[in-house]
């Protein structure tokens, strides 16, 4: 029994000294070791971190704390009582659809227990991780004495840059994150400059502050990005930016009576993240944000990735209109069955209807919109199980509809209707919308009220086996993980800006900085593919800012495991590009970044799950460019038909967006594809095995 005892006793002691090597006191590595970490307080108590990245500080001594409510003392004044390091290995998981089958969650990880000198000994821990692609670290705030019920008035978590990087960021607007990226030096932010814009619904921006994920490029040539994981009833997180210190400050979205939040202890806060890479595709291979959310809660087997057509785009060009009084209601029995017969046809799975229920002619404004929709009422000219059950003989699924107006509690209050009337019919899945000032007055669509309201509906859709495609969204912070009927969401300033927007709508650069930013934090529903460019007749001063080509590529570089068909059918008709759409994946085994730049290009490959299948897209700013595409991500030994979809020798995103060419090549592993990529262009290609 001793000899066991002393045996125990050394591997004890043989494990605490490897733990000591891997992390000194203080210090955190990532599993590479480039990323390294310090956390200590300061001889007044306040905790602080600092991040190096291969010997280079990318993160300089930065502060972290709150402000409670008045009665509250304090973030300053602790100790360190404890350190406890924590490591994972070779833990993947499968994901139930995704942009890949399975993610690795390697990280190492400290918990840090912080103690009061002075009465009332309140204890507060920090949690760390450091992957080989960044870092996440959270409060914990156990229950205790006098930290109980908390009134949160301010998050002090400090992002010390050091250095005058470039950004790539949105303003810190509390309502809406559809406004177009900036790219500036850090020193030059101004978001209260977009506090009035026109084109956009509604906008609330307080501070100079930037919303996430913000990109960043620093002099030494790395890449970092800033954002947040597991939100959970708590408010989104903007960055106050400080021009002459060069650093970021968390600025918590909080409510007209300018309270951030409530929270009773135990309470854990979201993930702070800070990606960071050596190349800009890093960032977007990066599963960091996942990785930081909790195991999924429930099987989704029931869901499957589609594309999807709608009777939407009519609205947007004005041909057709959401609301039965305007006398060119779109959602009709007739038109939907046109549609089902379509989607039929091409291999297309779903077919979205909007303005099918009562309401629509009052459902936007600046005036109470509670009670205006209701969720299970169609108008007159819609027959909702008759669409459903042709829908069905055609193997085309409906996508449900419920356009909020911003009256959550009314959404609320008929969410079990509304599901059990989905259920009744057998749809999945619902595109839900909150466009407008959100109701009560007061909150704003990414604070923590509305934050609860957006789980609400996320874990009621759950409980009834139904998938949400939100609009007017919260931002995506790695949900899907723990919800996996989170499937897509808006969130970004999408194609039908390009419609009706009096700026310009998208400029070419958009999409080749989105990649970069609003895609690092999940699927986002761009609606790509439309083919009618210059928007004739419909729209004389409104025009797509793309080539044809790229729209098809575009499938490929944004990802979503639901991809709408947008355009007009007759757009469609006749087109031989047409045929990317029909054979182009939307459920992916794997993904590969083969290069790209923020703001200037991108180039994705992707293998489509429980197939041999590979699709590439590639996309360029306004800047014509020559690439080369290296086909070693194909299988060695295989023979593959790559068919390119590509812009012609004279394509430009305004002078010529339509021309393009279709070539068919036998390719190999070592096989090579030289590509041209017109101003404000792109090229697709589908790779099938030959054999």
């Amino acid at each position: 029994m001793k000899k066991v005892y002393l045996l125990s006793l050394l591997i004890a002691i043989i494990l605490a000294s490897c733990l000591l090597l891997l992390f000194p006191f203080n210090n955190l590595s990532s599993p590479d070791r480039a990323i390294r970490v310090k956390i200590d307080v300061t001889d007044d108590g306040i905790p602080y971190y600092f991040v190096k990245y291969h010997g280079t500080t990318v993160i300089d001594t930065s502060y972290l704390g709150f402000k409670f409510s008045s009665d509250t003392k304090a973030f300053s004044g602790f100790e360190i009582t404890d350190r406890g390091y924590s490591l994972q290995r070779d833990e993947p998981w499968e994901m139930p659809w995704g942009e890949q089958r399975t993610v690795e969650d390697d990280y190492n990880g400290m918990k840090v227990v912080l103690r009061e000198t002075e009465e009332p000994f309140r204890t507060i821990k920090l949690e760390f991780k450091a992957y080989n692609d960044g870092i996440g670290f959270r409060y914990i705030l156990p229950e205790q004495e006098g930290l109980r019920d908390l009134i949160i008035l301010d998050e002090n978590t400090e992002f010390n840059l050091k250095e005058d990087n470039e950004v790539w960021w949105i303003p810190g607007d509390w309502d809406i994150y559809e406004h177009l990226y900036s790219h500036t030096k850090l020193s030059e932010i101004d978001a209260l400059k977009f506090q009035v814009l026109s084109g956009l619904a509604q906008t609330y921006i307080p501070y100079n502050a930037v919303n996430t994920p913000v990109t960043m490029k620093t002099k030494d040539g790395y890449y970092l990005s800033f954002h947040e994981a597991n939100l959970t009833d708590y408010p989104g997180m903007t960055l106050k930016v400080d021009t002459i210190k060069l650093k970021l400050t968390s600025e918590l979205v909080g409510n007209s009576n300018d309270i951030k939040g409530f929270i009773k202890t135990p309470f854990k806060t979201p993930w702070r993240t800070i990606q960071i890479a050596d190349k800009a595709g890093d960032l977007i291979k990066s599963k960091m944000i996942l990785n930081l959310n909790e195991p999924a809660k429930f099987d989704v087997s029931w869901f499957k990735p589609t594309k999807y057509m709608g009777i939407w785009w009519d609205m947007h060009i004005g041909t057709k209109s959401w609301d039965y009084a305007s006398g060119r209601h779109g959602a009709t029995t007739e038109y939907a069955k046109k549609y089902i017969d379509f989607c039929a046809e091409n291999g297309i799975g779903a077919l979205l209807v909007e303005g099918w229920n009562t309401g629509w002619e009052h459902w936007f404004g600046d005036f109470d919109r509670e009670g205006i929709f209701d969720f299970v009422t169609p108008y007159p000219d819609y027959d909702l199980k008759e669409v459903v059950a042709y829908g069905k003989s055609k193997g085309v699924e409906i996508i449900m509809h419920h356009e909020t107006s911003a009256a959550p509690r009314t959404y609320a209050e008929q969410m079990d209707t509304a599901y059990a009337l989905m259920n009744e019919l057998g749809i999945s899945t619902v595109k839900t919308g909150y466009v407008g000032k959100i109701i009560p007055k007061g909150e704003y669509h990414h604070g923590q009220w509305m934050v609860n309201q957006y789980r609400l509906a996320l874990t009621k859709a759950a409980a009834a086996n139904i998938a949400i495609n939100a609009h007017e969204p919260i931002k995506d912070t790695g949900i899907r993980r723990t919800y996996p009927n989170a499937i897509s969401r808006e969130g970004m300033r999408g194609q039908e800006f390009n419609a009706w927007s009096p700026d310009g709508g998208n400029p070419p650069n958009h999409l080749p900085t989105v990649a970069f930013t609003r895609m690092l934090a999940g699927p986002f529903d761009f609606t790509p593919g439309i083919f009618n460019i210059k928007l004739k007749p419909y729209k004389p001063n409104n025009q797509i800012n793309t080539t044809l080509a790229q729209q098809l590529a575009l499938y490929v570089v944004i990802y979503s495991p639901v991809q709408m068909v947008p355009d007009l059918i007759e757009n469609y008709e006749g087109q031989p590009a047409f045929q990317f759409i029909r054979d182009v994946g939307v459920d992916w085994d794997e993904t590969r970044v083969l290069d790209g730049e923020v703001g200037e290009f991108v180039t994705i490959v992707r293998k489509e799950r429980d197939t041999d299948n590979w699709f590439l897209g590639s996309i360029t700013n306004e800047d014509q460019r020559r690439i080369n595409i290296n086909c070693d991500f194909l299988n060695k030994g295989k023979k593959y038909t790559a068919t390119i979809y590509s812009d012609a020798k004279d394509a430009h995103w305004d002078k010529n967006p339509t021309d393009y060419q279709i070539d068919t090549v036998e390719v190999y592993h070592r096989s090579d594809i030289s590509l041209n990529l017109a101003p404000g262009g792109g090229c697709a290609i589908s790779f099938f095995p030959s054999d």
